[in-house]
């Protein structure tokens, strides 16, 4: 049994991480909204898009917006398990303070992302250049986006998928097989369970470039399927029924009917 001075700890640092994701993940969509309403108005990254090229200025507001994307669509799904790496801290220390850690480990898992925001961005430059999205950033080919929701739907049934899930779906199984101490420590393992969430969704979020990269009802559509799968007691099946009902889009764009 804990004391009742460590009950107060965990409480404490439970509603000091809680509070920060949740203020972190509000900024982020809050930008995400702002952008949006720019974008309606014909200013901001809907002007830059209409450019033939783009330039650093360019190539650098792209990838700060799909940034914070990332952050407001991912830091959700990793509440759960940063929640719980802090309180295995504190638990496993008592006075020791688990914040820096904390930190660390969620400074690893972001890393997977915005890596993975650069990636994105050069992917969204390439298919604006081979004229396969359109200045407002959606597919501009319906047989491409078919491909995409075909593409996204097989890979949920994949051994991949499987594994990297398992890791995403089981914190407590995660965390005691990937244990390391110190920050050093907390930023490796925040960077693998990044890559295993990575392995879980890239191919999900290729799907933006089908209904729009700032279109906020796909953007958080994604987001909520993400969520589901990794917390819901359902997910897996939920990820499985999901990817039959993208090959039936898929097919349906493909063959335009």
């Amino acid at each position: 049994m804990l004391d009742h001075a460590v009950e107060r700890l965990l409480r404490r640092d439970r509603l000091v991480v809680l509070t920060g994701l949740v203020v972190m993940t509000l900024l982020a969509w809050a930008y995400l909204v702002t952008l949006t309403l720019r974008m309606d108005m014909g200013e901001g990254v809907s002007s830059m898009a209409m450019l033939k090229s783009w330039d650093a200025l360019d190539a650098a507001t792209m990838f700060v917006m799909w940034a914070v994307m990332m952050v407001g669509m991912m830091v959700p799904s990793a509440t759960p398990m940063v929640l719980l790496y802090a309180h295995v801290l504190r638990s496993r220390a008592g006075d020791a303070e688990p914040l820096v850690p904390t930190s660390a480990f969620f400074g690893g898992y972001i890393s997977v992302w915005i890596g993975f925001s650069a990636a994105a961005t050069g992917l969204q430059w390439g298919l604006e250049q081979a004229a396969l999205l359109s200045p407002m950033m959606v597919s501009t080919s319906p047989k491409f986006a078919g491909l995409i929701l075909i593409a996204a739907a097989a890979y949920q049934w994949t051994p991949l998928k499987e594994t990297c899930l398992r890791h995403c779906r089981s914190p407590i199984w995660y965390l005691s097989t990937h244990w390391r101490d110190r920050a050093g420590g907390a930023y490796l393992m925040g960077l693998q369970h990044g890559a295993y969430c990575l392995g879980c969704c890239w191919l999900l979020m290729a799907l933006l470039f089908v209904g729009g990269v700032m279109n906020l009802f796909t953007v958080a559509a994604i987001a909520i399927f993400v969520l589901a799968e990794k917390a819901a007691p359902l997910g897996r099946g939920m990820g499985r029924a999901g990817g039959g009902v993208l090959v039936i889009f898929g097919m349906v764009m493909i063959l335009g009917l």
